[in-house]
């Protein structure tokens, strides 16, 4: 157990905390990293395949429009096949996004074994277990990987220091308190 009193978490702290997280995220971040790189590529072949669609369309069959609508429509045509794709784009970039997010979420939820909050205990400096003890607001619920992420955010944004100032604020005016 990491026994030396410190004032303030060390960057191993922040380097186990970061190691564990990816541990326990790695699944859902290979996940996500697959299902886009292959929905770039089929949307990809998709898009080249829907533009030159776009470029081979024939307008000659609507000469009874006008000659001046059919120029206008081979004229405007690239950018309306332009306008779908980015369209569509924006679109998949949505769904995506939500894909993203719930298996984020998911990730956020799972539980945290036993052992590795063990190992977490023994190896963490005592504010870096501070920090820990603040992130998991939820007594009543195991330690999840989300608990652990708003830990290691608040670890590297200062959390010990609010901390310790809260309990000084505390003790002030409990002892100014009559």
């Amino acid at each position: 157990m990491n026994t030396t009193t410190q004032k303030q978490p060390t960057r191993q702290d922040d380097a186990i905390l970061r190691n564990v997280l990816l541990r326990l995220t790695a699944a859902q971040k290979i996940l996500c990293t697959v299902v886009v790189a292959v929905v770039v590529l089929i949307w990809y072949d998709l898009l080249n395949r829907l533009i030159a669609f776009g470029h081979g369309m024939d307008y000659t069959g609507l000469h009874a429009l006008g000659a001046q609508i059919v120029e206008f429509l081979k004229r405007y045509n690239p950018f309306f096949w332009w306008a779908v794709v980015v369209l569509c784009t924006l679109i998949i970039a949505y769904f995506l996004h939500g894909f993203i997010q719930s298996t984020r979420r998911w990730a956020q939820n799972k539980l945290v074994s036993a052992e590795t909050v063990a190992e977490l205990v023994e190896q963490l400096s005592t504010p870096a277990r501070q920090v820990l003890n603040w992130a998991w607001q939820d007594r009543r619920n195991p330690i999840t990987v989300g608990d652990l992420q708003r830990a290691h955010h608040e670890l590297r944004m200062g959390r010990f220091g609010k901390i310790e100032l809260s309990a000084r604020q505390a003790q002030l005016l409990d002892d100014k308190t009559p």
